[in-house]
């Protein structure tokens, strides 16, 4: 029996989709049929990484994909940009919360603002677009929010980044019990370490730590990630809500 994933007719909100995992989320939900909204916060080169991707995915699928810059830390920003993907496609049915930040350094050394920046994006952004999200997803909707294996093994030079992603997976446990009501299911991710720009700028020597502690022996993939995404958007996941779900490769450090 084979199983086939058909989101013809949905549309999916992905928030920093210009890079990395939320760029390959932007992809796999595509391809498996939605429209998708590809969210960037307009620094450095997102935009153009945003719009070569969505150019891309419009070649495949015309009119399928658009591009919206919003810092998510930015509450009016993300109220703006719900507004618009209601205006545009009548409302949203799935929201992957991905947008993140690292702002590493210890305890002792680490500023209020590295501090406060991590938690405004990589938490009150989801909050932000779980508020104003739900004013316009449709019922049956899903979310999905990124949260961290740092959130439960407090890696160091993290305190910013484990608070926040911890956070994440409390605030998708409140939402998925004040979002039942209307079939709308809510759940985060946890990613081990995955292969993207942003671990590149790990050191070697911490990465060959880091590979010890995994027993499959390796970095995951952006797509490994995205396909428990689109998992928990589809109906085989109709009775999974308020979890947070490991993707770590077994990582137990």
């Amino acid at each position: 029996m084979s199983i086939h994933l058909d989101f013809s007719g949905k549309v999916a909100l992905i928030t920093g989709a210009s890079q990395g995992i939320g760029a390959e989320m932007a992809r796999r939900f595509h391809t498996a049929g939605a429209d998708v909204i590809l969210n960037h916060p307009d620094l450095g080169t997102t935009r153009a990484d945003a719009e070569q991707l969505a150019a891309a995915l419009y070649a495949v699928r015309p009119d399928s994909a658009k591009v919206v810059a919003a810092d998510v830390s930015d509450a009016p920003a993300v109220q703006r940009m719900m507004r618009d993907a209601q205006t545009r496609h009548g409302g949203i049915d799935f929201l992957i919360n991905n947008a993140g930040i690292l702002r590493d350094r210890t305890v002792a050394k680490m500023t209020i603002e590295e501090w406060q920046t991590v938690v405004d994006v990589n938490l009150t952004g989801v909050f932000h677009c779980c508020k104003f999200g739900l004013e316009i997803m449709r019922d049956g909707g899903a979310i999905v929010s990124l949260g961290s294996i740092s959130a439960f093994h407090g890696s160091f030079g993290q305190a910013n980044y484990a608070a926040a992603k911890a956070g994440v997976a409390a605030l998708m446990r409140v939402v998925s019990r004040e979002a039942a009501r209307r079939g709308i299911r809510a759940n985060a991710i946890a990613p081990g370490v995955v292969d993207t720009a942003m671990v590149a700028t790990i050191p070697d020597a911490v990465r060959a730590e880091m590979l010890k502690n995994i027993p499959l022996n390796r970095l995951g993939t952006p797509a490994e990630v995205a396909n428990v995404a689109l998992f928990l958007c589809s109906p085989l996941a109709s009775y999974v809500t308020g979890q947070t779900l490991e993707v770590n490769g077994g990582w137990r450090g």
